[in-house]
């Protein structure tokens, strides 16, 4: 709506940057900020700043609020996100079900649904539901954003060994069920923009790893994603890290991948699904053997030690299903790489933040390609504190 290609006329084009900064202005102070305060910020004249609020107002992305306190004249008028009208669609797929939130631009989830489904259903219901949303919803739908494991570039599916896809355009049937524009953004890439949009700042490159039925890693620099040239950056699920009769069969017809030692499923069994909630995975992990544990974390730490030990990593952040394994897991994962190899210094490793949403990354992703704009880290906990 916002973003869009004006090198061929420059007066567009300032006035679509202007309007991006005066709305994220209102992103990043909702319900304080005031158009003398964008006129501030922006070096803006207090008329052309008005311009842009007004402008912002009929495309239903701000709205007025209450006054702001006295500062010896008239009250300025306060603006605030307008949540009442776009809605930002999220699907997150899933190898047996899919989760569907509508996000408003507040950054809260409106309304979510779970679809479960078979390899063999798995188009017909995906379809299904997305044509069924359209209908209901197609005159506020704003931008779409498919979250999905696999390598991507953001219109096709290049492979997704947990989906059974390879070179598949999932952007374009998706937009011609919805009508309007659709983005797919990996999981793992996904979560990793989630943890850093929930802070006010980062510094230095963050190794975030997900870790479920499949594992996948992402970097982070200063809170930006370092996305490789090829978008196939943290793809280590399958590089091999067991040899010889230590090497068990992987999924991906190899041996010896981090994923067949390290997953979820490598470590709890067949019996482990990705839709299973915290509670299901504690009593798995309560009963898991542990030497499979212990091989797993073994794994893991190693990989870790040198992927930080290439980045310089500032810390090490584990995410997906695995945050429900607790402690006792991520104690042994330290207590393997929690030495201090030549050159190197140690890095720290914890869970991702338990409170952020399943779909802010990829929302977060969405909200930017439509509107050039991000939610600040107090937007996105008033939003999860709501939705709570």
């Amino acid at each position: 709506m916002l973003n869009g290609d004006d090198a061929l006329d420059t007066q567009a084009s300032v006035r679509r940057a202007n309007l991006r900064r005066a709305l994220q202005l209102v992103f990043r102070e909702p319900g304080t900020q005031t158009r003398a305060g964008i006129a501030r910020a922006t070096g803006l004249t207090a008329a052309t700043a008005s311009s842009l609020v007004a402008e912002l107002i009929d495309l239903q992305l701000i709205a007025e609020g209450a006054q702001a306190a006295s500062t010896g004249g008239k009250r300025a008028t306060t603006l605030s996100i307008d949540a009442a009208h776009h809605l930002i669609l999220v699907l997150v797929v899933r190898p047996t079900d899919a989760r569907i939130a509508l996000v408003g631009l507040d950054g809260a989830e409106v309304e979510t649904r779970r679809v479960a489904y078979s390899e063999e259903s798995r188009d017909r219901m995906l379809d299904d539901a997305l044509a069924e949303i359209a209908a209901a919803h197609r005159d506020r739908l704003l931008v779409a954003g498919v979250q999905l494991p696999g390598t991507t570039d953001g219109r096709r599916v290049f492979e997704s060994v947990q989906l059974g896809w390879t070179d598949v355009a999932l952007a374009d049937r998706f937009e011609a069920l919805l009508g309007v524009p659709v983005l797919l953004v990996n999981d793992v890439d996904a979560e990793a923009i989630a943890e850093s949009a929930r802070e006010q700042e980062s510094s230095g490159y963050r190794l975030f790893i997900h870790i479920g039925t499949g594992i996948g890693a992402a970097v982070t620099l200063d809170g930006e994603l370092a996305p490789g040239p090829r978008d196939r950056a943290g793809e280590i699920g399958h590089v091999q890290v067991q040899f010889g009769d230590a090497a068990r069969p992987c999924r991906c017809g190899r041996q010896g991948c981090l994923e067949s030692v390290a997953s979820m499923t490598a470590m709890f069994g067949d019996t482990f699904d990705d839709a299973l909630d915290d509670r299901a995975i504690e009593a798995l992990a309560a009963t898991a053997d542990s030497e499979r544990l212990a091989d797993g974390a073994r794994a893991l730490a190693r990989t870790i030690k040198l992927i930080a030990a290439v980045l310089d990593a500032a810390e090490v952040v584990i995410g997906g299903p695995a945050r429900a394994l607790g402690d006792r897991f991520l104690r042994l994962v330290q207590a393997e790489i929690d030495y201090t190899a030549t050159g190197t210094a140690n890095v720290p490793v914890r869970y991702a933040d338990a409170d952020a949403s399943i779909s802010t990354g990829v929302a977060q992703v969405a909200l930017s390609s439509a509107l050039g704009v991000r939610w600040s880290p107090a937007q996105l906990r008033a939003a999860s504190a709501s939705h709570d």
